[in-house]
């Protein structure tokens, strides 16, 4: 039975917005990473801007890309 990889999460803010739904992330430790939506964000169509804060999940074996999987509420927007 193969166990599951083992993954980081961290907190960042988008960049900037690449195609494809990638986006480059710097994250709380200041590391610059390639940052691409999760399938289901995807689906139900979460928007994700420049100046956002998100969390995103890092492979242990590639940290230069992570798995972005959910955007963080803004304390002080009027939603």
């Amino acid at each position: 039975m193969k166990e599951k990889e083992e993954k980081w999460i961290y907190e960042g803010l988008i960049t900037e917005s690449l195609s494809n739904g990638m986006f480059r992330v710097r994250l709380d430790n200041d590391d610059i990473i390639l940052g691409y939506i999760s399938g289901k964000m995807r689906c139900r169509f979460i928007r994700i801007l420049p100046g956002d804060r998100v969390k995103i999940e890092v492979s242990r074996y590639d940290s230069t890309r992570g798995r972005i999987i959910y955007r963080l509420r803004n304390k002080d927007s009027k939603d």
